[in-house]
Formats: structure tokens, C-alpha cells, sequence
């Protein structure tokens, strides 16, 4: 009998900027949208931890994607995408005055509205 091995799934470790705080999220499914200028993620990975520690950071994160299938990600919050041998746990960074380590992606600047 040959008994073939489960494919090993891979897991993506994302983080992206969203209402001044920094996201990390794991997800099974990453790739890019139909939608110009957005990323897809899929399949997004909640640890089954113990009920008895609850990491109110992410309990936030379930109650915001528990429910979602996919969400689209604009590409100019996306920070880095990576992939990982196991997944962590999904948490919500303050950027409080720039106190996180991770900058935003330079945008182009704005152009003023000027009177015609």
C-alpha cells in the first residue's frame, strides 16, 4: 500500500496599515485581485487556543474577520506579505505618534485643489 502524504498548506503571515494601527494577519490564501490595486487574502487562520487565556487583540481580529471569506486589501497598506513554516497569532499594533516599527509606503502627494 503507498499512502501519500496531505499536501502541506502553505501560510502567509500579512501586514498591512488600517485606521493608524498596524495588522498582522495569517491566512492559507494570498494573491492578487481582479480589483486594480488590491490583494486578496483567503482563508484567514484563527488559533483554537485555550478558552481559559483570551488575547483580547485577537478576539478583536475574530469578531472583525471571523465571518469574512475574503477581504481585499488595498496594495498601497500592504507593508510585507510572508511566508511561514506555522502560523502565529493574528494582533493589532498601535501606531501611536509613529511608535511602530514599520513605515508607510511613500505615496505620491496629493494635488491641491486649486480655483479654476
Amino acid at each position: 500500500m503507498n499512502f501519500a502524504m496531505p499536501a502541506k498548506k502553505t501560510i502567509y503571515r500579512i501586514l498591512f496599515h488600517h485606521l493608524g494601527k498596524l495588522y498582522e494577519l495569517y491566512a492559507r490564501d494570498v494573491s492578487q485581485s481582479n480589483m486594480y490595486a488590491f490583494v486578496e487574502v483567503g482563508e484567514i487562520i484563527f488559533g483554537e487556543k485555550s478558552k481559559v487565556v483570551v488575547d483580547p487583540s485577537e478576539e478583536r481580529l475574530k469578531q472583525e474577520f471571523g465571518q469574512v471569506h475574503r477581504t481585499y486589501i488595498p496594495l498601497h497598506a500592504v507593508v510585507r506579505i510572508d511566508e511561514v513554516d506555522k502560523e502565529g497569532v493574528n494582533k493589532i499594533i498601535d501606531d501611536v505618534d509613529g511608535q511602530a516599527n514599520v513605515t508607510l509606503f511613500p505615496m505620491p502627494p496629493l494635488k491641491p485643489n486649486l480655483p479654476n
